[in-house]
């Protein structure tokens, strides 16, 4: 018997109106049958609202069967009387830190679980300081929680049920908010927890890279298994997984692309390794043999930061002029999270803003609308200091806009409808002139109409996003800040938000600023990226020339997009190719620029 059993497991939730009345049974989990064995690692893949939460929660026994069964190391989750040694044998990693995190201090927060079985105080502060370890937040130990950033946060959470040593662990999209060093740490000390003390993991993810470690993939449709198969098997099938609004590691699809343009490639190819050993078992060996150090470096950009430059378009910028921020100046815990800040963003700008966890994106962002003052410095926006009595603040959050990492933080009306109306209306618009603006931030965002009157809190993750992103619109900005916005979403939602915001701003002429912990969806839609380390930016330039540092980014906890470690991984093996690749569209072009005709 497998540490979980599934037999014929049937869920369903009541779906409500507006109002409150009950408009019939959704069925969530539609005769699931699955075994999962003892001491393996489980990937769960599925778009949004496919049911792997849903199931994910019925192996903790925060939810129970309608109809069937769930065995948990042979402990059926209905009976009572094995809940709580379910949920010690079970433990789970949810999408959101801040629904697990109940401490005061962060060390407290990782030792409650421990306490609460009862370990030996000794063994207690040995496991959160391992877990700590594990996760890259022992320096944290004794800070506050709600002083985190997001994927701090996440990494407490993880921490706290690393530290209960449990038999299996249930992560739900753990590696969401973390950033590239944060997701790799993560997923080794998963496997480290799975080769070394044999513990069961459950991931579910939408990040194919780290699936391809998985012992067996499910892949979840319409709460039934629609694929299961080892990652190979199931990462072979691109078509079929593009129809389940899923995606596959780079490697795989870069392979996929040129087996298309004839070149023959087999498939299901998981990693670069695989990638390079096929390139040079199908090429015969024809290799460059000229100077490998004649490639040429990007054009670097224009100087941003130039002052005459800042002088020429003041009427059409936001300009940051030496900016700090402290949290809790002038006391102990005094924190300096932006460090002399100089940047001017200027109009009609795609800009990507990147940076490890904790280096202070969030909190330069806030400051772009006024939501934080500079403790010095100044931030101006259309040549006047934002900071000045006389300045119109309403005036400066209706033009630049902020869409938040969790977009249920700013939705909080009965309705869509008036939620997306709430903005015009503060600003001093009639109720005519706010649903105006509504219907048509509603329709540019591509939310179904039948959504208008529901409550955003029945919408799925993306339709949250869309409904967040609309009431930012309706407010006519001019500067739309996101803050990851594509975090938890699925490949097929995640795209769909950020064409939409690459149409918002090549259509509207909108200036855009997402912020990301995704290189890929840096390098398929931002002209220009923003590397933050410790509070300071380091790195301002386009796409290309700032990933061609990316021994500079991993120093960091950053990373470039895999396409480009795999591009300089053929040019190391003695390929004639340009390296500085960032997307697969270019990869495609440049593999096949040097592949002889026929092949």
């Amino acid at each position: 018997m497998g540490i979980v059993e599934a037999k014929d497991l049937v869920f369903e939730y009541m779906k409500r109106d507006e109002e409150g009345n009950a408009e019939g049974f959704v069925r969530a989990l539609d005769g699931i049958n699955l075994s999962i064995k003892k001491g393996t690692i489980i990937a769960i893949l599925g778009g949004n609202g496919s049911g792997k939460s849903t199931f994910a929660k019925h192996i903790n026994a925060i939810l129970y069967p309608g109809e069937g069964s769930v065995l948990v190391d042979g402990k059926d989750t209905r009976k009572p009387e094995n809940l709580w040694d379910i949920r010690q044998e079970a433990g789970m990693v949810f999408q959101n830190p801040d629904n697990q995190i109940i401490g005061n201090v962060v060390e407290e927060d990782v030792g409650f679980g421990p306490e609460n079985m009862g370990i030996p105080t000794a063994e207690i502060w040995e496991r959160v300081n391992e877990a700590l370890k594990a996760v890259g937040m022992y320096g944290y130990r004794k800070h506050s929680p709600n002083k985190l950033s997001g994927g701090q946060k996440q990494r407490v959470a993880i921490a706290g049920v690393m530290a209960m040593h449990p038999k299996c662990i249930i992560m739900d999209e753990p590696t969401a908010m973390l950033d590239p060093k944060g997701r790799k740490e993560v997923i080794r000390q998963m496997r480290a927890l799975n080769d070394v003390e044999k513990i069961t993991v459950i991931l579910i993810t939408h990040f194919m890279e780290e699936a391809i470690y998985a012992d067996k993939i499910f892949v979840m449709d319409q709460g039934k298994i629609a694929m299961q198969g080892t990652p190979r098997e199931i990462f072979s099938d691109v078509e079929s997984l593009k129809k389940l609004r899923l995606d596959v590691p780079q490697c795989t699809y870069l392979a996929h692309v040129l087996s298309e343009e004839g070149f023959e490639l087999p498939k299901g190819i998981l990693t670069r390794e695989e990638f390079i050993h096929e390139m040079v078992k199908h090429t015969g060996g024809r290799f460059y043999s000229g100077s490998l150090e004649s490639v040429s470096e990007p054009k670097k950009p224009s100087d941003y930061t130039d002052p005459e430059r800042n002088k020429r378009d003041l009427k059409e910028s936001l300009i940051l002029d030496h900016v700090n921020y402290l949290y809790e100046k002038g006391t102990s815990g005094e924190i300096r999270a932006l460090n002399d800040i100089s940047l001017r963003i200027g109009k009609g700008e795609f800009i990507g803003l990147i940076g490890h966890t904790g280096s202070g994106k969030s909190t330069l962002v806030q400051h772009l609308n006024g939501l934080l003052l500079p403790s010095s410095g100044h931030v101006y926006f259309k040549g006047e200091d934002i900071a000045d009595k006389k300045f119109n603040k309403k005036d400066l959050r209706s033009k630049v806009g902020l869409v938040f990492q969790y977009p249920e933080h700013q939705l909080f009306e009965e309705t869509v409808f008036k939620d997306v109306c709430f903005g015009p209306k503060n600003t001093g618009k009639s109720q005519k002139e706010a649903e105006l603006a509504a219907f048509e931030a509603l329709r540019a965002v591509g939310l179904p109409e039948e959504y208008y009157y529901t409550s955003p809190f029945e919408l799925s993750g993306g339709q949250k996003r869309r409904a967040a992103i609309a009431g930012v619109l309706a407010m006519k900005p001019e500067i739309l800040i996101l803050d990851e916005p594509t975090a938890g979403l699925d490949p097929q939602g995640r795209d769909e938000i950020l064409d939409l915001i690459k149409d918002l701003h090549e259509k509207q002429g909108i200036t855009i600023v997402l912020v990301s912990h995704s290189m890929e969806d840096v390098a398929n839609y931002v002209q220009r990226i923003l590397v933050m380390d410790k509070g300071r930016i380091i790195m301002d330039g386009d796409t290309r020339h700032v990933f061609m540092r990316y021994k500079e980014l991993e120093e960091i906890g950053l990373s470039a997009p895999v396409v480009t470690y795999l591009m300089h991984d053929l040019r190391d093996r003695g390929f004639d190719i340009d390296p500085h690749v960032t997307t697969i569209e270019e990869a495609k072009r440049e593999i096949m620029r040097i592949l002889s005709p026929g092949v």
